[in-house]
């Protein structure tokens, strides 16, 4: 454990210690996404990543097909959210109120890409450490459907 990090002797984080632990939580370029993209260079796809010029900024974007992928965190966006919820203990309705937030701003971005012409990926950070292939697997599949001519 870090040394700027206090422990109580209940094992707890003080206030201090626990806002200096949060704020090294990073947004962009994680681990998950990193392996992700990786993998995709390695297939000879290729992308932009945190791409601002859309809505959502997402993690990756291939342009050429209107993809647009998220690897969303597990905590961050409310993976199994009616369980995990109810065993938030500390600060619970911040963290509650801002989960939720959340949730609904990935519809919300999901819903208006769509709209917009892009068609939306997303994966959780386990998948992608779990089952790689299976999720370049599943944006390959997306992009080989983009690839065919509309049927009319």
């Amino acid at each position: 454990m870090p040394k700027d990090i206090i422990t109580t002797k209940y094992g707890f984080q003080t206030t201090k210690s626990r806002s200096i632990h949060m704020s090294k939580i990073t947004g962009k370029d994680t681990k998950p996404e990193i392996t992700f993209r990786k993998a995709l260079w390695v297939q000879g796809i290729r992308y932009r990543k945190n791409y601002t010029k859309i809505l959502g900024k997402p993690d990756v974007a291939i342009v050429k097909y209107k993809i647009a992928v998220f690897i969303d965190g597990t905590f961050w966006h409310g993976y199994n959210w009616k369980e995990k919820k109810r065993r938030i203990r500390s600060n619970k309705e911040y963290w509650i109120k801002k989960i939720e937030r959340n949730i609904e701003r990935d519809q919300r971005i999901n819903t208006r890409l769509n709209e917009m012409g892009w068609l939306v990926l997303r994966f959780w950070d386990f998948e992608v450490k779990k089952e790689l292939s299976l999720c370049i697997d599943k944006t390959i599949a997306a992009i080989e459907k983009r690839k065919k001519p509309l049927q009319i």
